[in-house]
């Protein structure tokens, strides 16, 4: 039977670990993963009220999500916002020893900073954990220094400047993992291409033999699902394959089988907003004259 373990506070992480050094900050921490002390011994589901991030090794695989075991041997980094759920996975064998660091900090550290309206752009930070960033060994030791610094002034007797200065460290390391998550994308150009490939076959498919009046419009999170992806993973995917997000492509399929409907019928607009799933017919045209640069009359008559 799992355990379910939620942290709503920077102390209640510090109690789950048994770390016997002081809470430095209510609002953030730094964790050296090698003075954690706890056993886990047994499943234990983990979430929390903060953002998390994570890059750890273990000498086996024993973190899952979504029942997908993660490979940390090589050095990865998980990203998760608040009350994202993280599974340890005990093997009762063996203790893993753990290395590597956590960075663990709440919303209220940046809620009243320029940072707060950044959150929304790091969308790796929604990624499905079996998503994580793989890094390099300079990556590794560029987002490591990042993390030595906000601990190092964490140390440092509260003044001021402290908070803009642990702030200022969070956004740079963030920075750094939004460019290292773009050379993934990169250097995973091939596997990339069959997700196109993949989505472009959905989408057709789903276009050509759904009743789409009564199914209602393909999601993001549909075709996500069919390809094994987090929402906002296969959403930045495509963005960097192809230039479109995910919504892109789905606009992309509706107003093109828009156009064949409208050429091939003389069906109203109407007529033809609702078997696309729209409840409202003005929101077709809203999106087809935004697509096309026409509305779908002028589009038809000049046709």
């Amino acid at each position: 039977m799992s355990t379910f373990i939620h942290m709503r506070t920077i102390p209640d992480l510090f109690r789950f670990f048994k770390l016997d050094q002081p809470v430095l900050h209510p609002l953030i921490a730094v964790v050296d993963f090698s003075q954690v002390k706890e056993e886990i011994t047994e499943d234990t589901k983990v979430s929390a009220d903060f953002y998390t991030l994570i890059f750890k090794n273990y000498n086996r695989n024993n973190i899952k999500y979504g029942r997908k075991l993660v490979d940390f041997t090589d050095g990865s980094l998980i990203c998760m916002s608040p009350n994202q759920v993280l599974e340890m996975d005990n093997d009762t064998e063996s203790s893993p020893q753990m290395s590597g660091w956590g960075l663990f900090f709440h919303p209220d550290l940046i809620r009243s900073t320029s940072l707060n309206d950044k959150m929304k752009d790091y969308s790796f930070l929604s990624y499905e954990i079996s998503e994580a960033l793989h890094l390099s060994e300079k990556e590794r030791q560029i987002l490591t220094d990042c993390v030595q610094n906000i601990h190092t002034e964490l140390q440092e007797n509260i003044d001021v400047h402290s908070q803009s200065i642990i702030v200022s460290g969070v956004e740079m390391l963030l920075n750094y993992c939004s460019r290292f998550y773009g050379r993934q994308f990169i250097t995973r150009k091939n596997s990339n291409n069959t997700v196109v490939v993949q989505i472009e076959k959905l989408l057709t498919e789903y276009f050509r033999t759904s009743d789409i009046s009564e199914r209602g419009l393909p999601s993001v999170k549909y075709l996500a699902e069919h390809v094994y992806l987090s929402p906002n993973y296969l959403s930045d995917l495509l963005k960097k394959e192809t230039g479109k997000s995910a919504q892109d492509h789905i606009h992309y399929y509706l107003i093109e089988e828009a156009k064949n409907i409208l050429l091939s019928s003389n069906r109203s607009v109407g007529e033809i907003a609702y078997s696309l799933g729209f409840e409202y017919p003005q929101y077709f045209n809203k999106l087809f004259k935004q697509k096309t640069g026409k509305t779908p009359i002028e589009f038809r008559n000049m046709n």
